[in-house]
């Protein structure tokens, strides 16, 4: 039985035949290494095919390797799908949340050569868990190591949560690198964002989930959570650290989806994944992504006007609240939002995975200049 089912999707976005015209020339010239004003007198007409929505089949990676990035760090990084297709690069979120093999479902492996990579400290990278060098701008410095590493001039970036962050931190620091953009559930690590996840908000809509989260925290210290919580998740007591760990990436998992996923929440009992997911998460969001200003991302938006964007996001959002894609959205008209009204946070939710296989579709028409 196919469990993928066409979303109920708003488009906030309908381009005209000519700015449809103007992405296709920029998508294909960058892959193709032409001047897009030569093409500007072609027609292109908008897809009149029904675009794919379904996963693709479960797929084994046909590369993998470790990549040194630092004295310190050693990356984990793998390729599948078609070794001389289109690169597109797939960024996880957290951030610590490494990287899985149902990640490369989204994208066509007859046409995409798809790269994925665990962050500094998460996944099979080395050292696990680990908080030193490790920084947004330093994950920055990764995603140029391994580009030149493999050899690619430019590519696609897709990336959800903490992934759309580094995406589009990324993508305003190497614009010549990225050829279009694919987010889910944007997070621009702005404090009022922060504090709806951690200082109540948030609670309001999973109470149960909450106290679970609020009471291993005494009363003293709960003025700021990602504070009482760094404390421990930085004790040099590992029994301490654990017990943070859980309770910090349980919270996450019981709102991550509309409909809680039981097995998903599980996976806040494993002791290695949680580690590495609630320590670097929290030193992150403690420092603010290491970003220089709360609205660094809308204020540089203008850097990646011109690519090709496409925004998914679930209305129901609890994790990263359906208001920060639509700032994002409004600050950059020019991309394109869906949001899918039965969704919440996951990538995985039926809707927003659709809507994610469809955007990778669309690119790769465009790619194809099919339309």
């Amino acid at each position: 039985m196919n469990l993928l089912r066409t979303p109920s999707a708003i488009n906030t976005f309908s381009p005209s035949s000519s700015q449809l015209h103007s992405d296709r020339c920029r998508l294909v010239c960058r892959s193709k290494r032409i001047n897009h004003h030569s093409l500007k007198a072609q027609r292109i007409e908008r897809p009149t095919m029904e675009l794919n929505r379904n996963l693709y089949p479960y797929i084994e990676p046909y590369s993998h390797g470790f990549l040194k990035v630092s004295d310190v760090h050693t990356i984990y990084f793998e390729q599948s799908g078609k070794p001389d297709g289109y690169p597109v690069l797939f960024l996880h979120g957290g951030p610590g949340a490494g990287t899985s093999p149902g990640n490369r479902r989204f994208f066509d492996p007859n046409f995409y050569r798809i790269i994925l990579f665990d962050q500094r400290g998460a996944g099979k990278s080395t050292p696990h868990a680990c908080l030193e060098e490790n920084t947004t701008w330093d994950l920055i410095e990764d995603i140029e190591k391994l580009r030149k590493h493999l050899d690619i001039p430019e590519w696609q970036v897709f990336g959800g949560s903490w992934g759309s962050t580094l995406a589009l931190t990324y993508s305003q620091s190497h614009p010549e690198k990225v050829t279009g953009l694919i987010l889910r559930g944007i997070f621009m690590i702005r404090k009022k964002e922060l504090d709806w996840f951690y200082q109540g908000g948030a609670a309001a809509i999973y109470p149960d989930a909450w106290e679970q989260f609020r009471d291993l925290i005494p009363e003293k210290e709960r003025d700021d959570f990602i504070v009482a919580y760094n404390k421990r998740l930085t004790s040099p007591d590992p029994k301490i650290q654990l017990e943070a760990a859980k309770k910090w990436t349980i919270w996450e998992l019981m709102t991550a989806q509309l409909i809680q996923n039981k097995d998903n929440i599980l996976r806040g009992s494993d002791n290695k994944f949680s580690l590495a997911f609630a320590r670097i998460e929290n030193h992150y969001f403690i420092n603010k992504g290491f970003l220089p200003s709360d609205s660094y991302i809308l204020d540089n938006i203008d850097k990646i006007r011109h690519i090709k964007t496409v925004i998914v996001q679930g209305r129901y959002d609890v994790c990263c609240p359906m208001v920060s894609a639509w700032d994002l959205h409004k600050a950059w008209p020019e991309s394109e939002l869906k949001i899918i009204a039965d969704a919440g946070h996951s990538a995985n939710e039926v809707g927003t995975a659709a809507e994610l296989v469809a955007a990778n579709e669309k690119f790769k028409l465009l790619l194809n200049g099919s339309v």
